[in-house]
């Protein structure tokens, strides 16, 4: 639980948790959206 709270927590991830809520996304728009690499949002 700790984990999960933890990541909740990054603000990036609340973020893309937000973004998803919306509507589907690709990975590719997701670091886009977010200035990240693809393998840095898996």
């Amino acid at each position: 639980m700790d984990m999960a709270f933890g990541a909740l927590a990054d603000p990036t991830r609340r973020g893309i948790l937000k973004r998803l809520g919306r509507s589907d996304a690709a990975i590719t728009e997701l670091a886009d959206a977010f200035d990240m690499t693809l393998t840095r949002v898996k």
